[in-house]
Order: C-alpha cells, then structure tokens, then sequence
C-alpha cells in the first residue's frame, strides 16, 4: 500500500479529511492528544465527540504518538487550532525530513505574530514542499456523502497534484492553485464575516440584508487581501467567494453558530462554551482589526463588529452607525487593475 499519511488533529475536519484518504484505500495515522478518545476511535470506528454516526474506514487508526504518526509519513496534514499551531509544529520537527509534503487546513491566524500557517510550517521547515488545503468544506456534509469541493494552494506544482490524487473521490474534489497566501487568507478572513452573518440571522433580517453583508464582506476581504499583498482575484474562487457564502449561510458553520448565539443576547463566553470546538473568528476578529487600524485599511464591518463582539455594543446602534458612512464604489478592483 506504500507510505502512510498524517493527519495531527482529531476534530472535524481532521477526522473528515483522514477517513477521505483512508477509504479511499490509503493507510492514515490520525494524531490526538486523548488516549481514551483515540481507544475508542479505534474500537468503534467513529468520531464520537465530533461527527457521530460517521463510520470510519479500516485504513484510519488513531494514536497519541506523534513520532509513530509523522515518521515515514509521504505527506502530513496539520488540522490543528492556529492558537497550538505552532507548538505541535516544533514538536514535529523531529520527526519530519525534507521529502515530506506539509499542508495546513487550518483557517485562521497566529494570534502574538498576525502570521497565518503556511508561514509557520515555512519558517519551521523550510526544506519541506508547503501546501494549504481550503475551501467551502463543512465537515459534517463531507461526512454526509454530500458532493464537496476545495483548494490545495502551493508553490510546488507536485505537491499539488499528489494531494489531488490522495483526496478526490466520487464526492469530494480538490482543485490547484498557486497563491497560497490568498488562498490562506480567504479562508481565514471569512471566519469573521460568519460571524456577522450568524448575528444578523438572529436578529430577523431580510434576504437583502443578508445579500449586502456577504457582497460587502467580500469587497472587505479583498480590500484587506491588496492591502498585505494577496492577489484579489483568488477571491472570486472556492477559497474566497465559495466558502464565504457557506460561512455564512449555514448554521453548521462555527463561527455562524458563535454569532447567532450573541444575536441572541449570549455572551462571548457562553457562545463558545456552547459550542464545545474552536471557533478561529473570534480570535482572527481582534487580529485583523487590529492590522486595519496600523495599516490604515477600511473595514467598517470588522471595526462594528468587534465593537458588539468585544464591548457588548448594541448591534442596532452600530449597524446605524454603519449605514450613515459615505458610500464607496461597488467594485473596487478588476482584471485590468
């Protein structure tokens, strides 16, 4: 069956991901830090805590070793919340060689250093082939069987053909692409926008509202992508425009589930503890508002909603407040800018 695959994170998408592989008759190695969770795994063939009643294949055994799950890998995946990103990363390092392909799925940012993941695996390992996997890919209609499709990002044009092999099946299907960091960043700035779109759901509003946040969520992002140097253009593709609509569409979504419950009058941290996984909007909220503000970027979205997430400002009165700023252009950039 040649080399395994890693997968280090045993949360949704993670686990989703693996058992892809894995039935599709490769052999996977999920890593989690649980013992008693990995036993179970492996006896009952099933993500209990995260996607129950998903059977998993023969192919996918869970460990909590990760020199077992990382050594002799041909490639590891690193499904891992960007606030411990860095922390499995290091450690390992020691067990990783130049050969092995890398690829990040998480979507979100290093909270003391505003880097995103691929920056991560690139300065810890800086000989290894780096991918980024994103995309409108909610874990739990993967798992349903429904028809799903994504980005692997890299500069290496191998990398992304191999990964394209190991994951597509019948229902799932990967798509290349070579700008990683626009890539990276769609899939981490619309994590805020869930949230918005989550919150203006519990408050009742109309499909037109609903149409106008996620189009001016994505003339945001893209503001935001020129602004540290990403090419606007990946926007208009599965990365950007596709997983945003998602996002913020459906309550499966997180980060949508976080903002529906202060809709509802929740606190921040009853809105979390609810929803027992992490959700990276939050903490990517507060660190790209505050890269808006150093590097003079407009994003009244982002300013009103950290202003209700943060300071329990009353969303009626910030959305007003929104509504009165002087309007800019519709369309800000082209194919011909």
């Amino acid at each position: 069956m040649g080399k395994h695959i890693a997968v280090l994170g045993g949360g949704s998408f993670g686990t989703v991901i693996a058992n892809i592989m894995a039935a599709n008759g490769h052999p996977v190695r999920l890593w989690l830090r649980d013992q008693h969770r990995a036993d179970a795994m492996n006896q009952s063939k099933e993500n209990t805590r995260y996607l129950p009643g998903y059977a998993l294949s023969d192919n996918l055994v869970a460990g909590t070793d990760l020199e077992w799950a990382v050594q002799g890998a041909e490639a590891v995946f690193v499904s891992i919340p960007s606030s411990n990103f860095r922390q499995v990363a290091e450690q390992a390092k020691a067990f990783v060689v130049p050969s092995q392909l890398l690829i990040s799925t998480t979507k979100g940012v290093e909270a003391s250093t505003f880097a995103l993941m691929s920056d991560i695996l690139t300065e810890l390992f800086p000989h290894n082939p780096i991918g980024v996997l994103s995309g409108p890919n909610l874990a739990k209609e993967i798992a349903a069987g429904h028809i799903t499709a994504s980005v692997i990002a890299s500069k290496n044009d191998a990398l992304c053909q191999r990964v394209q092999q190991i994951l597509c099946s019948k229902t799932f299907r990967a798509y290349a692409s070579d700008d990683v960091f626009g890539v990276e960043l769609g899939g981490t700035l619309k994590n805020i926008y869930a949230i918005a779109s989550g919150l203006s759901a519990a408050l009742g509003v109309g499909e037109n509202t609903r149409s106008m946040l996620i189009t001016r969520s994505l003339a945001e992002m893209s503001r935001f992508a020129v602004a540290e140097g990403a090419n606007p253009m990946t926007f208009l593709g599965l990365s950007g425009i596709g997983d945003l609509i998602v996002t913020c569409s459906s309550p499966l979504s997180r980060n949508y589930r976080v903002g529906f419950a202060l809709g509802q009058g929740k606190s921040l941290a009853t809105a979390v503890e609810e929803l027992g996984e992490v959700a990276e909007g939050v903490n990517t909220l507060k660190q790209v508002r505050q890269q808006a503000i150093e590097k003079d970027i407009y994003m009244p979205l982002v300013m009103g909603l950290y202003e209700v997430v943060f300071n329990q400002a009353p969303v009626r009165e910030v959305i007003a407040g929104m509504m009165s700023n002087q309007p800019n252009v519709d369309v800000e950039f082209s194919a011909s800018n």
